[in-house]
């Protein structure tokens, strides 16, 4: 027998044989865990949001301002989120497929947001884009505004959520080849119908999956976000913002309200996710 294969073997043996008391200590350990550091902060947040009543819970989430974070928030994610499914798509059939000079460094600059602090990359939108930034002249003397304004927010949330498409699409595509398409091909079917009717099914489930996570980080992003809206209550101010600012005012129950809403997305995005995957391995 290989060594290796020997060795699971042992591993699996002693896991087997191993005390009931070690099992269930480290059954208990990672219970706990699990416990304090997302039960009870998820039970938190719903339990401040309600603490005055649910009156007080839905007057903060009917606030003008709580409106104006929501529909802005939706705004970059309805933007920001089709925009990195071309990108997402069309990258990861290029790098899938074709192999061209500068390939290495489309992937580098693809992961390049989750190397960047989202901070960092607000700052050179700032730089860039900002009154005393290099391209700011131009655009204030064409009556342009990008930062502190919503382009600046949409371009923001475009950085920091371009790579989850095209991280979830490039190892499917690459898992899956290309003899379909190249069959297709040969019996005379064009690019588009190929990739409609062979390559686009093939990969679904790892489109729908990168989408779910690029539209929970379009909306809950706050790092870039922040240093290019200027905080500016009702105008520039996603939910994220809007609790920062709550939660700064001392106004505890509408922070946690708002922050209540991200949390929900947090969740059905899980369920979405946890969906996703069964449904990929369903044959």
């Amino acid at each position: 027998m290989h060594p290796t294969s020997l060795l699971l073997l042992r591993q699996k043996e002693h896991a087997r044989h191993s005390p009931a008391l070690v099992r269930w200590a480290l059954i208990g350990t990672a219970l706990l865990f699990l416990g304090v550091f997302l039960v009870v902060p998820l039970v938190a947040v719903f339990h401040h949001a309600f603490q005055k009543g649910a009156g007080a819970y839905f007057a903060a989430l009917q606030d003008p301002e709580a409106w104006s974070a929501i529909r802005l928030t939706v705004l970059a994610a309805l933007i920001s989120v089709p925009l990195n499914l071309v990108f997402g798509l069309a990258s990861a059939w290029l790098i899938a497929r074709f192999r061209f000079p500068g390939r290495d460094l489309l992937i580098t600059l693809i992961d390049l947001p989750f190397s960047v602090s989202p901070v960092i990359a607000g700052l050179i939108f700032v730089l860039l884009f900002g009154r005393q930034g290099w391209l700011g002249p131009w655009l204030a003397g064409h009556g342009i505004s990008i930062i502190f304004a919503v382009p600046g927010i949409v371009l923001a949330t475009l950085f920091v959520t371009f790579p989850f498409v095209a991280r979830e699409v490039l190892p499917v595509m690459q898992a899956q080849g290309s003899d379909e398409e190249e069959a297709a091909l040969t019996l005379g079917a064009g690019g588009w119908k190929t990739f409609f009717s062979i390559t686009l099914p093939k990969v679904k489930w790892g489109v729908l999956y990168g989408v779910i996570l690029c539209n929970a980080r379009a909306m809950g992003e706050f790092g870039a976000v922040s240093v290019v809206s200027g905080h500016v209550r009702g105008v520039t101010t996603t939910l994220p913002l809007h609790a920062e600012i709550l939660y700064n005012e001392y106004d505890f129950v509408g922070a946690f309200a708002v922050a209540s809403l991200l949390t929900l997305l947090g969740l059905v995005t899980l369920a979405v996710k946890k969906y996703i995957e069964w449904r990929a391995q369903v044959p």
